[in-house]
């Protein structure tokens, strides 16, 4: 066997050997399993206790508003990472050292502004029921 395809095979090798666990741990509890059924077995389950409410219920639209929010601002948090790692490089430059720098403190700042926005706003206070604070800032 070659050496170029001697990683692939190690990698199958791998991929095959988790499908089969996880294909005897299946197959072993089904023979071997207890499978006693009843109805409180059968109904819904939440956290330990019975269900207080239908999980159709709507939700207040802030927590769906936060969730986004959170999401948002914590994947431009990730783009830090690249720039951390390659800022070290692009050091060595004059030029490219300062664009980085600049580039950065930019896209931090519009971070900054977003989020002192949406704060402002009261689109982060979600847990009381009644209108979001106004803010008067004058």
């Amino acid at each position: 066997m070659e050496s170029q395809t001697l990683p692939y095979v190690a990698l199958a090798m791998t991929i095959a050997f988790a499908v089969f666990i996880a294909m005897a741990i299946l197959v072993l509890n089904r023979l071997l399993g207890p499978r006693r059924t009843n109805a409180v077995k059968g109904g819904p389950f939440e956290c330990g206790s019975d269900p207080i409410d239908s999980p159709r219920k709507r939700l207040n639209v802030r927590f769906y508003a936060v969730a986004i929010f959170f999401v948002v601002f914590d994947i431009e948090a990730v783009f830090l990472f690249p720039w951390a790692v390659n800022y070290r490089e692009l050091l060595a430059s004059p030029v490219f050292g300062a664009i980085a720098l600049v580039e950065i403190v930019v896209f931090l700042g519009v971070l900054a502004i977003g989020l002192w926005y949406v704060w402002g706003k009261g689109a982060l206070d979600w847990a009381f029921d009644g209108p979001a604070p106004r803010r008067d800032h004058g």
